[in-house]
């Protein structure tokens, strides 16, 4: 029963992608080719209406076949019209299959910021393009020191990127700690938290400081799996006995960056001393539940 149950629940996800992803490729070809920018921004509400249908359908799939209990809690006070940062800890790729079923309709559709080799993904490359999520190099410290221009790039994928979602509602995902969490990870880095990689500030001060004054605030999702880290198909066999959401909703800390400082490595640091703070909160969060 439980490979049927796992065959079964993949492929209507693939047939419900075959079915959608042409039809985001049709819509975002309209939109391009209508003349003024007034009218393509105002298309933008057909492309994720298709997305939102996508996603609503996947996340019936998982509430009906993968009998994981789902506890979410924060939810009260968002806006579906709003221009969120979205943040949050990053386990397991279930982690956006969770953050979907928590947000969608509740929150604006949410854009990850991809690596670029994403977009070779068949079908589903073509879709994340379609809604204008953003894909860029992912370079690492010791790329981006060997050549600085690497480390340009990414900021100007990212202000271009940020520039488009001025126009339009939207949340902007970041996995903070920029790479899945694993005992092995966790080991190597010396990692301060029980539960959490380090966090990486750099990509979250980019969005902050290409479009904060445009940002409603920061939806802070901690994601918890009591037991162990599940993969996609432990959740398809029915093997997650249980997922814990929390959202939270917190201002923007526009004026670490702004700061004042002449020295951008001061304003910096700051910023990395906050992001760390809500870091340690996170953990202990983690640890009411997981420990």
């Amino acid at each position: 029963m439980t490979s049927l149950r796992v065959a079964l629940i993949f492929l209507a996800i693939v047939a419900s992608t075959v079915l959608h992803v042409p039809l985001l490729l049709a819509a975002a070809l309209v939109k391009a080719l209508l003349p003024s920018a007034r009218l393509r921004r105002a298309f933008n509400s057909v492309l994720t209406g298709l997305a939102e249908n996508w996603i609503s359908f996947n996340t019936w799939l998982i509430d009906r076949y993968s009998l994981a209990r789902f506890e979410v809690s924060g939810l009260e006070g968002l806006q579906v019209d709003g221009h969120y940062l979205v943040l949050a800890n990053h386990q397991s790729w279930v982690d956006i299959v969770v953050l979907q079923k928590a947000l969608n309709r509740r929150i604006p559709l949410m854009r990850f910021f991809l690596k670029r080799q994403l977009f070779w993904v068949p079908l589903l490359g073509l879709a994340w393009w379609a809604l204008d999520f953003p894909f860029m190099g992912r370079h690492t410290r010791a790329q981006i020191a060997r050549n600085p221009e690497l480390g340009r790039r990414d900021m100007e994928a990212t202000q271009r990127a940020c520039a488009k979602f001025r126009d339009i509602p939207v949340s902007v995902m970041n996995f903070v700690e920029g790479t899945r969490f694993t005992p092995g990870k966790h080991a190597r880095q010396a990692s301060p938290y029980r539960h959490l990689l380090k966090p990486k500030a750099g990509g979250v001060a980019y969005v902050l400081e290409a479009m904060g004054d445009a940002l409603h605030g920061i939806v802070d999702v901690t994601i918890a799996y009591p037991g162990r880290i599940p993969t996609l198909l432990d959740l398809m066999a029915g093997r997650v006995p249980a997922v814990h959401v929390s959202v939270r909703q917190r201002p923007l800390p526009l004026e670490i960056l702004a700061g004042g400082e002449s020295d951008d490595r001061v304003r910096r640091a700051r910023f990395q001393q906050w992001i760390n703070a809500l870091w340690q909160e996170k953990d202990a969060e983690l640890s009411k539940v997981l420990d």
